[in-house]
C-alpha cells in the first residue's frame, strides 16, 4: 500500500509548488527551514512491522491509574500519542519506535476506559466528557514531570489534543491532529445534518438508547470490528491485529464511558459541574495557536470535516497533508511513516 503524501503538502516550507502550497495555508518560510526538514527524514517502515511494546507502565495521575507505553530517551523532547475509539495504543505500535529512534521520549497512554487504565475510586463518575479526557492527559504530564509535550492523535485522541492545545497552549509544544479541528459542544451537536451525513453517525443514535448500550456491552468486539471496517474500507487488517486492540475494550469502565461520551455530545446526558467552565470555553470554538499539522487519509470512511472548514481555527504555523494510498481513519497504524514524519516536521517548526 502506497503512503505517498501529496507533493503540494509535503512540508512546511519549500520552493516552487511547495512554496505555493505553504502560502495557501499561511506558512511561508526560509530555505534554512527547508534544509532542517530535509535532514529530519525518517527511515522507511512497513505498516505492521511491529506487533508489541515493551512492558507497560502504570502511574497514578489525577482520578486515574494510567497504563502507558514509553520508549526513547528519558531526556528527549516529549511526544504524547493519543488513540481514539474503538482503538488503542497499538495504533502507534509502528510510530513509537520510529520516533524513539529519532530521539523523542514517546508516551502512549490508554485513555480512560481502555486497556490497563483504571479509575481509582468507585465513587468517581464514569465520565466521557472531552474536557475530562483532556484533564487526564494534563494530569499524566504532571505525574511524569513533563512540562510541555508535542501532542499527536486521531479520533478521541485528536479531540483531546486539540482541547489541550486550545486551552493550555503552555503545555503543548506542537500538534498533529488527524481530521483537524475536532472541538465541539452539545449545543453544536443539536444542529441537524443532511441525511447522508446523519447516516454516518448511526452508532451515536444507537448508543442513545438502552438497547444500544446493552448491545455494545454484549457485542463490543463485533461492534469494534465493524467500525474498523467501515472507517478504513481499504485497510486489510488481519485478525491478530484486530484482536490485540480489541482486548483493550474489556476494561470494566469502557462501556459506561463510551456511552456517556456519545450521549453527552447529543445533549442526552449531563456532564459534571466541575467541567462546566471548561465546556463553556470549548463551546466558543477557541483558536489553536501552536504549530500544527493536520492530516487526513484519502479513504477515511468515518465522519470527518473538510479541511477547508477548519483552516481558520489554526492561527499559528500550519499545514494540512492528505495521505494517499487508501488510508482510512486509523491513520497512524495504516500510515505510520507519514504520521511520524508529521510529528518530526511540526516539532522542527515549533
Amino acid at each position: 500500500m502506497s503512503h505517498e503524501i501529496n507533493s503540494h503538502r509535503r512540508r512546511f516550507f519549500g520552493v516552487a509548488a511547495g512554496t505555493m502550497a505553504a502560502a495557501q495555508f499561511g506558512m511561508i518560510g526560509s530555505a534554512n527551514a527547508e534544509a532542517k526538514a530535509e535532514q529530519a527524514q525518517l527511515p522507511a517502515i512497513k505498516p505492521g512491522a511491529h506487533t508489541s511494546f515493551a512492558a507497560l507502565k502504570q502511574i497514578d495521575a489525577g482520578v486515574l491509574n494510567i497504563g502507558y507505553a514509553e520508549a526513547g530517551p528519558a531526556d528527549g523532547p516529549a511526544v504524547m500519542l493519543l488513540h481514539g475509539w474503538p482503538y488503542d495504543i497499538y495504533s502507534f505500535v509502528d510510530v513509537t519506535p520510529l520516533l524513539a529512534s529519532a530521539g523523542y521520549r514517546v508516551i502512549v497512554p490508554y485513555l480512560r476506559g481502555y486497556g490497563t487504565t483504571r479509575i481509582l475510586s468507585a465513587e468517581t463518575v464514569r465520565n466521557g466528557q472531552p474536557s475530562a479526557l483532556a484533564l487526564d492527559i494534563i494530569a499524566l504530564m504532571d505525574a511524569l514531570t513533563i512540562e510541555k509535550a508535542t501532542l499527536a492523535g486521531f479520533d478521541w485522541g485528536a479531540r483531546t489534543a486539540c482541547i489541550i492545545a486550545a486551552l493550555w497552549p503552555e503545555r503543548c509544544k506542537a500538534l498533529v491532529s488527524v481530521s483537524g479541528y475536532l472541538i465541539g459542544s452539545p449545543e453544536s451537536g443539536k444542529m441537524p445534518l443532511p441525511p447522508k451525513a446523519e447516516l454516518q453517525w448511526w452508532y451515536q443514535f444507537y448508543f442513545a438508547t438502552e438497547r444500544g448500550r446493552a448491545g455494545y456491552d454484549k457485542y463490543r468486539h463485533d461492534f469494534a470490528k465493524l467500525i474498523w471496517q467501515i472507517a478504513s474500507p481499504k485497510w486489510d487488517f488481519d485478525d491478530a491485529t484486530f484482536d490485540r486492540s480489541a482486548a483493550t475494550l474489556d476494561n470494566p469502565d469502557h462501556v459506561a464511558i463510551v456511552i456517556h461520551n456519545y450521549r453527552w455530545r447529543l445533549g442526552l446526558a449531563e456532564g459534571e459541574p466541575k467541567y462546566d467552565e471548561l465546556e463553556k470555553r470549548l463551546a466558543q470554538a477557541p483558536m489553536i495557536t501552536v504549530p500544527t499539522i493536520t492530516l487526513e487519509g484519502d479513504a477515511n470512511g468515518a465522519p470527518h470535516p473538510d479541511p477547508v472548514s477548519y483552516r481558520a481555527k489554526f492561527s499559528g504555523k500550519y499545514m494540512h497533508r492528505t495521505i494517499k494510498g487508501g488510508i482510512g481513519h486509523n491513520l497512524p497504524q495504516e500510515a505510520p511513516q507519514a504520521f511520524s514524519q508529521a510529528v518530526v516536521d511540526v516539532v522542527a517548526e515549533s
